[in-house]
């Protein structure tokens, strides 16, 4: 069994973009969902007072997370209107060509990049049992 990936990127919401950006998640999410389907989840949440957006996706393995990560350059950049990267967070064995993806994208942002490679222990259920 592959272990699982995680990925968390934390934003700043630039001023009065933040009706801009929640509309253009609602329009940028579907076709996410629509064309990567192993991305097992795409989560946003923003900060009560509206100025920080953190976006949680979990992969089942580090070939899926490859598979996210194709076309992603396109989809940050226009999400880049709206958010400016504070910091990445890859949790789960990576492969080396998504860790120096995420290394290049983090150098030309600014961001921060933590890794942690090594799975422990747990799971993600994806349906509530009934």
């Amino acid at each position: 069994m592959s272990d699982p990936i995680v990925f968390i990127s934390r934003h700043r919401i630039k001023p009065g973009k933040r009706d801009g950006l929640t509309s253009f998640m609602r329009d940028a999410t579907p076709m996410v969902e629509a064309n990567k389907p192993r991305t097992l989840s795409l989560l946003a949440y923003a900060s009560e007072d509206g100025s920080d957006l953190i976006i949680v996706h979990a992969f089942a393995d580090a070939e899926s997370f490859d598979v996210h990560l194709e076309g992603a350059g396109g989809r940050s950049q226009r999400a880049y209107e709206f958010i400016e990267p504070q910091s990445f967070s890859v949790y789960g064995p990576a492969s080396d060509s998504a860790l120096e993806s995420m290394r290049q994208q983090a150098a030309q942002v600014g961001a921060d990049l933590d890794l942690k490679p090594e799975f422990v222990t747990g799971f993600l259920r994806l349906q509530s049992p009934s």
